[in-house]
């Protein structure tokens, strides 16, 4: 029999845990089908002493990472400490160095430094996988480097935050604020140390810049990447987007244009009838467009311990049965330094605004948006108070440099409450 692969765990939190416990559990099925036995040789983290729910003893251990990646008696490093620099870029590194395989589930450091290490990762011969790193449990990095390889996609799009999900699917079911949910989010551990990189569309962006990369050939860009969160969404526009048939959702976005690639993570309204739209809780969802499959969705867990750990161990059996792909589907060399394209292709938008409650207010409005070619689809203005009105604006098909040009335009004048919220409103 083909010797053991052996691996070496840096981070034992959740998912390294749960990496542990898939070994443990399966061992005789995962030797069934990769044709070789699956073992752990030494592991690594902060806190030796720390009680993690299950026996270490058996395994040699190493508290620093790098000296943990250049060990001799692994095959295999497995990076789940995260952060995009510092020990887990050096570890990562060093274990290249060494002529060790990698597999993280990190995506800061990959969407950052992911060209350098996969161009290092080819000169040594080795592979760097990372399915964890994107959509949790849902095998979507193997489905666009392996299943759609014969397509030429044309668009990526997926809600990748499922903690963002959660609290724009809480705020509509609740009927709650945003302040409420976000709290309750924190209080039930949802969110991150620093909640900015859930909320903030950082932790999605990451993703989208590395689904990019392999969809489109390109060199990974997250500075690319058009970035907008959550934080200015209120329960008014959850609830006059559910009016229209709409549902709100942070949304990523990539598709090659003539201008460049053009790659958002910002909310956007939605079909509710769409998968999408059908979009509930933590959930991910990710889609993928290409000239000879259509469109292909997959679903499923974001997050979490088993979700996350199936997905390095799907990495890990890849390695053990000898399959090697580069680690963005084509040899790095190739990829491309693609243009941010910084204006998306035209579409119609979502406009909340607050209006003083004077005469010819509106007027005022509708001309703004028409001296910037602005057409209106659909205008709504709700029960209004002694001073402001509220208003809905759903335009045509437009810009999104047009927009700011309204925008700017609107605030220079004397009938504008409040700043206006700008939606765009995607096709799917």
């Amino acid at each position: 029999m083909t010797a053991p692969l052996r691996l070496g765990i840096a981070g034992l939190g959740t998912v390294g845990v749960g990496v542990v416990k898939i070994v443990r559990s399966h061992k005789a099925l995962l030797t069934a089908r990769t044709g070789r036995e699956i073992v752990i040789t030494a592991v690594g983290a902060r806190d030796q002493g720390k009680d993690r729910g299950v026996n270490l003893n058996g395994y040699a251990w190493e508290s620093d990472p790098v000296a943990l990646a250049r060990r001799d008696d692994i095959d295999v490093f497995v990076e789940l400490m995260g952060g995009s620099d510092g020990p887990a870029l050096e570890a990562t590194r060093a274990a290249l160095d060494t002529g060790k395989d990698v597999v993280t589930a990190n995506k800061a450091m990959l969407a950052l430094h992911g060209q350098a290490l996969a161009e290092q990762a080819e000169d040594a011969g080795r592979a760097i996988r990372f399915e964890a790193a994107v959509a949790g449990g849902i095998p979507v990095i193997k489905a666009l480097t392996e299943g759609l390889a014969g397509n030429e996609i044309t668009r990526v799009m997926g809600v990748m935050n499922g903690t963002c999900n959660y609290i724009l699917t809480r705020m509509e079911s609740a009927g709650l604020p945003y302040d409420a949910v976000f709290q309750e989010a924190s209080d039930l551990g949802y969110l991150e140390a620093d909640p900015t990189l859930d909320v903030g569309g950082i932790d999605a962006g990451h993703k989208l810049a590395l689904l990019s990369a392999i969809a489109f050939g390109t060199r990974p860009d997250f500075d690319g990447v058009d970035l907008e969160g959550i934080q200015r969404i209120a329960i008014d526009d959850i609830r006059q987007a559910a009016d229209m048939g709409f549902r709100i959702k942070l949304l990523g976005v990539a598709r090659r244009t003539g201008r460049g690639l053009e790659q958002r993570m910002q909310p956007c309204l939605v079909p509710a009838d769409s998968p999408l739209g059908h979009l509930e809780g933590c959930t991910n969802m990710v889609v993928f467009e290409g000239d000879a499959v259509e469109q292909i969705v997959l679903r499923g867990p974001g997050a979490g311990q088993g979700p996350t750990a199936s997905a390095v161990m799907g990495d890990i059996c890849d390695l053990a049965r000898g399959i090697r792909v580069p680690t963005f589907g084509r040899p790095a060399h190739t990829l491309e330094a693609a243009p941010a394209a910084l204006s998306g292709l035209p579409a119609p938008y979502y406009l909340r605004m607050s209006l003083m409650d004077k005469p010819g207010a509106l007027a005022k409005i509708a001309a703004i948006l028409g001296n910037s070619g602005i057409s209106i689809d659909r205008m709504r203005q709700y029960g209004h108070s002694e001073a402001t009105a509220p208003v809905l604006i759903v335009t045509h098909n437009t810009t999104r440099a047009a927009l700011d040009e309204a925008i700017a335009a609107m605030t220079g004048t004397d009938v504008m409450a409040s700043l206006p919220v700008a939606l765009r409103i995607e096709q799917v």
